[in-house]
């Protein structure tokens, strides 16, 4: 090795160090942040990007917007997810489908939320609660729909509309048809008095 090789590497060595000093310097004076929990359970603020554990959507109503489509399911890359469907008849005596349980297992979920990002109609979503420890793993599935459904209110029958009176235009063709039979009566009128004339 040359002297010029020989400063050159050791130049590059001090330059590496003194960059790797500068980081830990910076992390020295930075002001750490130390939670207490779980003493401090109260007033813990979790990032709302969290991703915790899937809940279902619930409004003020106690409805959920899930019909059961499937589509989180099939997207979910490990069969976390299990939608089991039932058929009902509606108040207007059609069926329909709809959600009878939607399993979830929390053990064997990877966070990828492509369940939440793929559902069409918004239903489910990732909470920050994250106390979910448990003994034993059968604990970790849960059926997220917990809420009772409440049936559907039958909507108001639509009026019959009315038909429209068929009237004038019967009159017109008896109209017609009675033309012809008032000049008959007039062309042979005629005729009779110029016998009588002879």
């Amino acid at each position: 090795m040359s002297i010029k090789e020989y400063f050159s590497s050791l130049f590059t060595g001090v330059r590496s160090l003194i960059k790797g000093m500068e980081v830990t310097g910076k992390e020295l004076v930075t002001p750490k942040i130390t939670e207490q929990y779980p003493e401090n359970r109260d007033t813990l603020k979790i990032s709302p990007r969290f991703r915790a554990t899937l809940k279902l959507k619930y409004d003020e109503e106690g409805r959920h917007k899930c019909i059961a489509c499937g589509i989180c399911q099939m997207n979910c890359p490990n069969g976390t997810i299990k939608i089991v469907t039932k058929m009902v008849d509606m108040p207007d005596g059609k069926k329909k489908r709809k959600l009878d349980k939607w399993i979830y297992d929390l053990g064997s979920c990877t966070f990828c939320m492509l369940c939440v990002t793929t559902c069409p109609h918004d239903a489910i979503e990732f909470s920050n609660e994250f106390e979910q420890a448990v003994f034993t793993r059968e604990k970790l599935v849960k059926q997220l729909n917990y809420l009772p459904e409440k049936e559907e209110e039958p909507k108001p029958a639509s009026a019959p509309v009315a038909a429209k009176p068929a009237a004038p235009a019967a009159a017109k063709p008896a109209a017609e048809t009675a033309k012809p039979s008032d000049k008959a009566p007039q062309a042979a009128e005629p005729k009779t008095e110029n016998k009588e004339n002879k």
